[in-house]
């Protein structure tokens, strides 16, 4: 495999991903780049979401596929937002509505652990009846207010006990080692390395 396309048009993750593939010799493009739509994402379930759109961006190009889902899981509301991360407060999507709304349904929870959750598929061809399939989490907190300026999404409210900071307030470097993306995409290395 030389060629892998991303499901996302997230310039971010595109970046992440090129730098971790870069070493086994993959090039990776993004379905923006090949003109493939977006797939939807009807699933209740990271994985089945993530499946979903691996297969349509190999179906469309006739190329292996990566795609991820990922979103943020409170115990207390028994996993939500979850697969609904993304538009949690409804469209168009907003994170600071996002944040908004996750605050308000914590008012007066005691209970705020929470984690960030990412799986990763990689399908060799459109029908691929093995396809990879890697998981990542990082474990926190949801605070009471929002700091930090780095990251996006659930960031600023994502605190993280054992540093005593919020995600929003690390480095670029520091989350690329601890997020679940990254967990993640080494379990993802691993299994492509070993294969």
């Amino acid at each position: 495999m030389n060629k892998l396309v991303i499901a996302s048009n997230n310039v971010g993750k595109l970046r992440e991903f090129q730098h971790m593939l870069a070493p086994l010799g993959i090039e990776v493009l993004t379905q923006a780049q090949l003109s493939i739509s977006e797939a939807d994402e009807p699933h209740c379930t990271f994985v089945e979401n993530a499946l979903a759109k691996a297969r349509h961006v190999s179906r469309a190009s006739g190329l292996p596929a990566l795609a991820d889902d990922s979103g943020i899981c409170v115990d207390a509301l028994g996993g939500a937002p979850g697969v609904l991360s993304a538009r949690y407060a409804g469209e168009p999507k907003s994170d600071q509505r996002n944040n908004d709304k996750l605050l308000q349904a914590l008012q007066g929870v005691a209970d705020r652990r929470a984690h960030y959750y990412c799986v990763l598929v990689l399908v060799r061809c459109a029908d691929d009846p093995q396809p990879i399939i890697a998981e990542g989490e990082w474990h926190g907190e949801i605070a009471q207010e929002e700091r930090g300026d780095s990251g996006f999404g659930y960031d600023p409210m994502f605190w993280l006990p054992e540093l005593g900071k919020m995600s929003a307030e690390l480095s670029r470097d520091e989350k690329a080692q601890l997020s679940h993306r990254a967990k993640a995409l080494n379990v993802l290395l691993q299994r492509l390395r070993s294969a």
